[in-house]
């Protein structure tokens, strides 16, 4: 565990100021999982007193079994989950019965619902607003989907907009304008059975590219409006946030791996050859060494140590246009949502496909718009290597866990929907096996 030396008022280096104890923080031990497309990080941590969350344990393996966020191999997927807790465990000395976990599987998408409800010129109760809350998770389930969030916007009381708790009022009609997150039932069910066979469940999951805003973003860039665009393995995911609120998300199947495998395909070498190169001397910037400087790398299919030699810039000719297809994509997502002034002027790119030489001026050129790199704040109890770019979704579901992006009005989404169809099929599971 790494000893970090603090200030008089409690901070210290790359560390945020302590705060007070979130409300809604979890109490005790608790585990986070990041399942990636490229790793799957497991840890264990708790709130301290003055809000910060420090690890105890920690683990993470290279993934198999999962491809663009959805499970494709559950043997190979739990073989990685189970290696990965295992070591967590070890670490903390403690037995995770349950997990926060990222939701990237079942092609998420962001919707926004008006629902409308009579209350008949009494007082609004919670009752009422669980209700309004379940019609909309009623209506994403006619359609296959389940409600991972559903997060109320604002209220309208009578003809009254803007009304940001309408608990106790009285009115006629009450409407509400509701974001959800949803996704693929059958996928969460996939994922629900991979954690199952792994003897753990889903205590709640948390949309991936939301997650990377919480470690991210600063609490400015909430507030005034902000786009996190989270460059993973298997896909690019992005979360838009202003005042606070998760306004909408998306996710576009293209990521770091399809950039290893069009190297690969384009240079004739193995993929772990192909990472290497662009890792070690990928760029979206070329100069006119390029033509000059050669790379040597292993072909496909070649005995021994047979090597060829191909320019720089062969290589750059292969990884620009994926990136810019990328973030063209991206563009197009933010175009389709026309949340306007909402968005904000700022970009946050993170994730580890984003750390390619030149992505964060290639952005700003594509989209137009303010970017920085977002490398998530540090956590006591981990070491350096959990600070980087490619961390910030593991590292958001710890803020998740702090009480962290969780809605004002809190009518425990988790109980009614974004747990229920994890706890279905492990109750129907139980039932036959």
């Amino acid at each position: 565990m790494n000893a970090v030396s603090r200030l008089p008022d409690g901070s210290g280096p790359g560390l945020p100021p302590p705060r007070a104890r979130h409300p809604k923080a979890r109490v005790g031990n608790f585990g986070v999982l990041d399942i990636g497309s490229t790793k799957i990080v497991c840890i264990i941590a708790r709130i301290e007193p003055d809000g910060m969350a420090r690890a105890l344990g920690y683990g993470w393996q290279r993934s198999h079994g999962v491809k663009g966020g959805n499970i494709v191999d559950l043997a190979a997927a739990e073989r990685a989950i189970r290696a990965a807790v295992a070591h967590a465990e070890e670490m903390a000395d403690t037995k995770l019965s349950g997990v926060i976990v990222n939701l990237s599987c079942g092609q998420p998408e962001s919707r926004q619902q008006h629902v409308q409800w009579t209350i008949g010129g009494r007082a609004v109760t919670e009752a009422d607003l669980r209700a309004m809350v379940g019609e909309g998770r009623r209506r994403m389930a006619e359609e296959g989907r389940e409600a991972v969030h559903a997060l109320p916007l604002n209220f309208t009381l009578d003809a009254t907009p803007g009304v940001g708790d309408p608990r106790g009022m009285i009115c006629e009609s009450l409407g509400v304008r509701l974001h959800l997150v949803d996704a693929a039932s059958a996928s969460l069910r996939n994922l629900g059975t991979c954690l199952a066979r792994c003897d753990l469940e889903v205590e709640e999951p948390v949309s991936a590219p939301y997650s990377a805003a919480l470690s991210a973003l600063s609490e400015d860039e909430r507030e005034l409006g902000a786009v996190v665009i989270d460059m993973g393995g298997g896909t690019t995911s992005l979360a838009v946030l202003h005042e606070g609120n998760l306004l909408y998300t998306a996710q576009v199947p293209v990521g770091g791996w399809q950039v290893t495998n069009d190297l690969a395909r384009g240079l004739s070498t193995p993929l772990d050859q192909a990472e290497r190169l662009k890792t070690m001397h990928g760029s979206m910037i070329g100069t006119i060494e390029d033509e000059r400087e050669m790379l040597s790398l292993s072909q496909l299919g070649e005995e021994g140590e047979i090597l060829s030699r191909v320019p720089r810039a062969l290589m750059l000719s292969i990884i620009r246009p994926r990136v810019e297809e990328t973030l063209e994509l991206v563009r197009d997502r933010l175009a389709e949502a026309n949340l306007g002034p909402e968005a904000g002027q700022r970009v946050v790119l993170t994730g580890g496909a984003c750390q390619l030489v030149g992505v964060r001026e290639a952005a700003a050129r594509i989209l137009g718009r303010q970017v920085r790199l977002g490398r998530p704040a540090p956590v006591r109890g981990l070491p350096e290597a959990f600070h980087a770019l490619g961390f910030a979704t593991t590292l958001g579901l710890l803020a998740w866990g702090g009480g962290e992006g969780r809605p004002a009005l809190d009518f425990d989404y988790a109980t009614q929907g974004s747990r229920g169809v994890f706890t279905r099929f492990v109750n129907w599971l139980r039932d036959r096996v």
